[in-house]
């Protein structure tokens, strides 16, 4: 028998996260702690780490919303995923829980990956900022050997962008550098295509997002004439029914769509999508979404899994002052997990000030 105890705790930036939604200095996250009744020393921890402005199960009632649910599944002693659909953060955060309770390791699935034995390759991202900046964050990611580089753009001017992209382009090929933008729907509908034909110039992998969601029809016309494959991120979000999935893939045919578990229907909601996306014949990789190193340890792991060829997103486990440490590491453009490492006891996931 298990009992769980919530913990809130703020993550702090180092420094300010630029996003088309406005900037993050912190992040209000909670942990769930699965405790053994018996055996005190024995627990399994997840988060659940929504983010204010975007997740579908935010507002001003999600912690008294956390520690209903955290009750109903300390009753039932399992999580009841279908009562838990819509509520992807929360789904996820028990999820981690129980998975770390179960297997008592903090390597959650038994993958190379797991043992040490093989890194995930990673993008590297740069953040929104000024020129300037970005710029310093390209050159930094380039002379760690990233070999795929994703750029938020929407931030500031669409030539600045440009003359960013081009400066990669103008020192490695697409062979060599392989280049992700993510426009966070900052696009209008009307502006979108001319801005995909120029961005085509610069050999661009894919654009995630370019014009805002819930827009079908639009986004069915950009995937199938643009000259850039469109992956979708925000316009999963709030799609819970395995059916409303199939129809949005259906009507839309992007070619790849990215998955969020904090965001996107925990791991299980995760799951569909994948099995719907394969069916369907459309790319997918796997992103974190600024949960601290015990969200991206869950979301690493489960990722080694799915043996996905192509570079994720999970290199955001270093953006914190305050992370719990894990032996989590990136060298080079892979991020490694180090299984014989220093794992934090519960003390660790209290805030200094509290």
């Amino acid at each position: 028998m298990f009992k769980i105890e919530i913990i809130p705790y703020k993550l702090r930036f180092k420094k300010p996260a630029g996003t088309s939604r406005g900037i993050y200095t912190d992040h209000q996250i909670w942990y769930v702690v699965f405790r053994d009744d018996e055996y005190p020393t024995h627990f399994g921890i997840g988060e659940c780490a929504p983010l204010h402005d975007l997740s579908c199960d935010f507002d001003a009632g999600y912690a008294d919303r956390l520690a209903g649910f955290c009750r109903i599944t300390e009753q039932e002693q399992q999580i009841n995923t279908e009562l838990l659909r819509e509520h992807s953060s929360i789904l996820f955060g028990l999820e981690t829980a129980m998975r770390h309770y179960r297997q008592r390791l903090w390597q959650l699935w038994d993958t190379p990956f797991s043992r040490g034995e093989t890194g995930i390759t990673i993008n590297g991202l740069i953040w929104m900022g000024e020129f300037r900046e970005m710029m310093q964050q390209i050159e930094a990611k380039l002379e760690k050997g990233f070999g795929c580089i994703k750029l938020k753009i929407g931030a500031i001017d669409f030539e600045k962008e440009l003359a960013l992209l081009r400066f990669i382009r103008s020192h490695y090929s697409a062979r060599e550098v392989e280049l992700r933008v993510d426009a966070n729907g900052a696009f209008s509908s009307g502006e979108a295509m001319e801005r995909l034909h120029r961005l085509a110039e610069l050999d661009i992998h894919s654009i995630e997002q370019p014009i805002r969601a819930g827009q079908w029809k639009e986004m069915a016309l950009l995937c199938g004439s643009s000259p850039i494959p469109v992956a979708l991120d925000e316009e999963l979000i709030g799609i819970h029914p395995p059916a409303e999935k199939r129809k949005m893939l259906e009507s839309i045919r992007p070619q790849y769509i990215i998955l969020k578990p904090t965001l996107h229907g925990g791991l299980s909601g995760c799951n569909e999508w994948i099995e719907l996306a394969n069916e369907l014949g459309i790319g997918w990789w796997v992103t974190s979404a600024l949960e601290s190193n015990i969200g991206l340890n869950c979301i690493a792991q489960w990722c080694a899994t799915l043996n996905s060829p192509l570079p994720q997103g999970l290199g955001t486990g270093s953006l914190y002052t305050n992370n719990i440490p894990l032996p989590l590491e990136i060298r080079g453009d892979r991020l490694w997990f180090e299984p014989t490492g220093v794992f934090p006891g519960l003390k660790e996931f209290h805030n200094e000030e509290e």
